[in-house]
C-alpha cells in the first residue's frame, strides 16, 4: 500500500436506512393485502355478494364496469379468476360456468349476473384480439409487388383526387395528397400497412371531412390578403402540413393509446361485445377531425412545430380517456355515435 494512503472500511450502518425501508414496505405491502382480503370477507358476509357481482350489479355496462371485473379477476388469488382476462371467446361461456361454480352462485337466480360476465369478457378478449390484429398490420411492410398494396394505394389516390389522374405509379403528384416524395411506399415504413389502412378508412368513409382537412393542408401559412381581409371572408385559418404524413402519424398515436390499454376506455364504451379493427378506424377518423381543430386552434408557427403541438394533443386526449365515462367517437355517417360523456 502506497505511503500516506488510508483506506477507511464503508460502515454496514450506512446501508441499514435502505433495508430498513425495504423491510417496511414489505410489511405495508403484506398488511393491506391481508386487510383487503379481510375486508373483502366481510363485505360478502354482510351482503351476501361476491366482489364480481358487487361490481357487475352497481355500476352500468360500459368501461366503468368491465375495467373494474378486468382488475378484479387479474388480482384474485384464484388461477381460474386470473386466466378468465385471457380466454378465447368460444370459451368465455364455459369460463362464466366456472366462476359461478366456484363462487357458489346458482345462474338460475342470477341470470343478469351471467349476462354481464359475458360482455365484460367478449370486450376483454376483444381487445386483446385487436391489439393483436393492429400489430400484424403495422408490422407488415408494404409491397409495391403485392397487387392488392397497389390497388389500395391507388384508391387512396382517387377518393382524395377524383378528378386529376395520376400521371404514374412514381410521380411528383403524390405530394398533392401530403406525401414526402414520389414513391409513397417509403413513408409507410413506421406504421406498415396500418397507415395505408387507416388513410383509406378515413377517405372512403369521411370523405367530406378527409377531402377539407386535405384541401386545408395544401393551403400556405401565411396568407397574401391582409388580417382584415382574411377575417371579413371569415376564411378558415390555412393549415399548412402533410395530409398523409400526418395521417401516418396520427395512426402512431392511435397506436400508442391501444397498446397502452388508455384506449379501453373509449372501446368498451363503444363496442358492446368485442371491440374490432373498424372501431380502431372510427377513431382515427376522430382522432384526425379533432388533430385538424387543434392545430388551428394552437396556430404554430410552422410544420417545425409538429412534434410539440402532436404530443400537447396526445395529453388532452390521454386526460380525456382518463374518465371511465368518456367515448371517443368519430362524427361521421359510418357511426350513429357522438363525443360523449356516456
Amino acid at each position: 500500500m502506497p505511503m500516506g494512503r488510508r483506506v477507511y472500511p464503508v460502515s454496514s450502518n450506512s446501508q441499514q436506512p435502505d433495508s430498513n425501508r425495504v423491510l417496511t414496505q414489505l410489511l405495508v405491502f403484506l398488511y393491506c393485502k391481508c386487510l383487503w382480503r379481510g375486508l373483502k370477507f366481510v363485505i360478502r358476509k354482510v351482503t351476501g355478494r361476491c366482489e364480481l357481482q358487487r361490481i357487475c350489479y352497481n355500476n352500468k355496462p360500459g368501461a366503468r364496469r368491465t375495467l373494474k371485473i378486468e382488475s378484479s379477476l387479474k388480482c384474485s388469488k384464484h388461477e381460474l379468476l386470473q386466466s378468465a382476462v385471457s380466454v378465447h371467446p368460444d370459451s368465455v361461456e364455459k369460463t362464466i360456468d366456472d366462476i359461478m361454480s366456484l363462487k357458489k352462485i346458482n345462474l338460475d337466480t342470477n341470470p343478469q349476473l351471467g349476462i354481464s360476465l359475458q360482455a365484460c369478457l367478449l370486450q376483454i378478449a376483444g381487445y386483446r384480439n385487436l391489439v393483436v390484429e393492429v400489430e400484424k398490420l403495422r408490422r407488415e411492410p408494404y409491397d409495391c409487388e403485392n397487387p392488392a398494396h397497389e390497388e389500395m394505394l391507388m384508391k387512396l389516390w382517387k377518393e382524395l383526387r377524383p378528378d386529376s389522374p395520376l400521371s404514374g405509379r412514381i410521380s411528383k403528384q403524390w405530394c398533392e395528397i401530403g406525401f414526402q416524395g414520389n414513391d409513397p411506399k417509403t413513408d409507410f415504413r413506421g406504421m406498415g400497412l396500418l397507415g395505408l389502412h387507416n388513410l383509406l378508412y378515413f377517405a372512403e368513409h369521411d370523405k367530406a371531412t378527409a377531402l377539407q382537412v386535405l384541401h386545408d393542408s395544401l393551403q400556405p401559412k401565411h396568407s397574401k390578403m391582409s388580417k382584415a381581409e382574411w377575417d371579413k371572408k371569415k376564411f378558415d385559418k390555412a393549415i399548412g402540413y402533410s395530409f398523409a404524413i400526418v395521417g401516418i402519424n396520427i395512426t402512431d398515436l392511435a397506436y400508442s393509446l391501444l397498446v397502452s390499454g388508455a384506449l379501453k376506455t373509449h372501446l368498451y364504451n363503444v363496442a358492446p361485445e368485442m371491440p374490432s379493427l373498424v372501431n380502431f378506424q372510427q377513431t382515427f377518423c376522430y382522432l384526425m377531425q379533432e388533430f385538424h381543430r387543434f392545430w388551428i386552434e394552437e396556430d404554430p408557427c410552422d410544420i417545425m412545430e409538429f412534434n410539440r403541438v402532436r404530443t400537447k394533443f396526445y395529453k388532452r386526449v390521454l386526460k380525456q380517456l382518463k374518465n371511465p365515462d368518456m367515448a371517443l367517437c368519430p362524427h361521421f355517417t359510418a357511426s350513429d355515435l357522438h363525443l360523449v360523456n356516456l
